[in-house]
């Protein structure tokens, strides 16, 4: 992979000096932009058109989940990839970051070495959540009172399969496993899925296979 470039956006100026200076010391990352606020945070994804924003849930003139539904899925929506860091691990801050578009959630207090992975995973096009992070997120979307299900493209038993098992959280290597098949076979059928149903990785078709009703 080539260089992943990087977009911070926190209203504190501190971690932002903090998160730059792990990134811009680690080989094959580079910071390209901050921003302060959320409104800022877009004018920069914009501008810069970085690979990855670390964005921070809580900021002024709009919240990290709004800059990330207007970098995600604005008019003028950006291949751009979101992780969204909160201080609180609220179910309410998953659930809504990745209905924004958000391809991770972390808590600030990760470690060094796993926001750089964070990263490098989340740029390479995979999602950042863990098993219970997509419990998490599947729970907050049934509870929904009026929640609509949606039709499911045509597709065959096999893709419906490998959906279902990554819509419970199960990895590639996970999903190999269970159904006796290569790493590289999974990650066709994952492809496939991601082109058929429109999503941008993982995160979302998580929310599509419920969307759809299928589990």
């Amino acid at each position: 992979m080539s260089e992943v470039r990087v977009a911070l956006a926190d209203d504190q100026a501190l971690l932002r000096a903090s998160f730059r200076m792990l990134i811009d010391h680690t080989p094959g990352l580079a910071c390209v932009g901050e921003a302060a606020t959320g409104r800022e945070a877009v004018e920069v994804a914009r501008r810069e058109r970085p690979d990855v924003v670390l964005m921070d849930v809580r900021m002024p003139e709009m919240s990290g989940i709004e800059a990330t539904r207007e970098i995600c899925q604005g008019v003028a929506a950006l291949p751009t990839r979101v992780i969204v860091l909160t201080t609180f691990d609220l179910d309410e801050y998953v659930f809504g970051a990745v209905r924004a578009g958000a391809s991770g959630f972390l808590l600030k207090e990760v470690l060094p070495d796993e926001l750089i992975r964070a990263i490098k995973v989340v740029a390479a096009g995979e999602a950042l959540l863990t098993p219970a992070a997509t419990r998490r997120l599947i729970s907050a979307y049934v509870a929904q009172p009026e929640r609509r299900v949606k039709p499911l493209p045509e597709m065959t038993a096999r893709e419906r399969e490998v959906l279902v098992m990554v819509a419970r959280g199960l990895s590639n290597e996970e999903v190999a496993n269970d159904l006796h098949l290569s790493m590289g076979t999974v990650k066709t059928y994952v492809g496939r899925l991601l082109a058929k149903l429109g999503a941008r990785d993982r995160a979302q078709l998580v929310m599509i296979a419920y969307e759809t009703g299928l589990r």
